[in-house]
């Protein structure tokens, strides 16, 4: 990662034609082969920018970008007010912090946080149409099939449908019982659940991580 902050106009040439006027900016140079131009506004996008794979020329005086497809992207350099370049490393990528993958993992140890008569048959229990999340028993016997989302959403209760009369065209589990898991349902994916006769629950992160018993939320 090289970043530079220069008084600077900057050309590109391609699709289009643009120029940026005389400016004090920040230039990105990546290791991946990318330039990025911006100002000290509108956030994080850039004004203007090349995606990798592009071959990067730099100079004293100018930086030129080019795409294997023509496009030219050209930084004269005025003045510069700051050059430094850093290697970062490898980076270990984007980790969504209670995403479907841990919330199954964290419901498979214990079920029973989520309704304390249910005992699990099968993770990923196989249909015709995909695996449901999470096929259990309860206290009665009935198989209750379990659809476990991060944001409870309408997509969401029609896929658990779906699994739901796969799942009753088997004997052994037919009648089934829904059950829609999530952090978060939207109140009309609520609403379109209970009208299936599918019992919500919204389960507390943090709790599933630290107690036995997490607080959780029944709708």
């Amino acid at each position: 990662m090289r970043l530079i902050v220069a008084r600077c106009s900057v050309t590109y040439e391609g699709r289009l034609a643009a120029r940026l006027a005389e400016a004090t900016r920040l230039i990105v140079l990546k290791a991946d082969g990318s330039l990025a131009i911006h100002s000290d506004s509108r956030a994080y996008k850039p004004l203007n920018w090349m995606s990798p794979p592009c071959t990067i020329r730099v100079t004293d005086t100018a930086i030129t970008a080019e795409s294997p497809k023509g496009e030219r992207l050209m930084v004269e350099l005025l003045e510069i007010f700051h050059d430094h370049a850093m290697d970062l490393g490898d980076d270990p990528g984007l980790k969504k912090d209670g995403d479907e993958a841990e919330l199954q993992a964290l419901i498979e140890m214990r079920v029973q946080a989520l309704r304390e008569d249910l005992t699990l048959i099968r993770r990923e229990y196989p249909t015709d149409i995909g695996p449901i999340d999470f096929l259990c028993r309860d206290a009665d016997g009935r198989a209750v099939a379990i659809e476990v989302k991060r944001i409870g959403e309408i997509a969401g209760v029609d896929q658990l449908i779906r699994y739901q009369a796969r799942l009753d065209l088997d004997t052994r589990l037919a009648p089934t019982r829904g059950m829609f898991v999530a952090t978060r349902i939207k109140p009309q994916a609520r609403v379109y659940a209970e009208s299936r006769n599918i019992e919500c629950v919204e389960i507390d992160l943090d709790d599933l991580r630290t107690h036995d018993n997490p607080r959780l939320r029944l709708f």
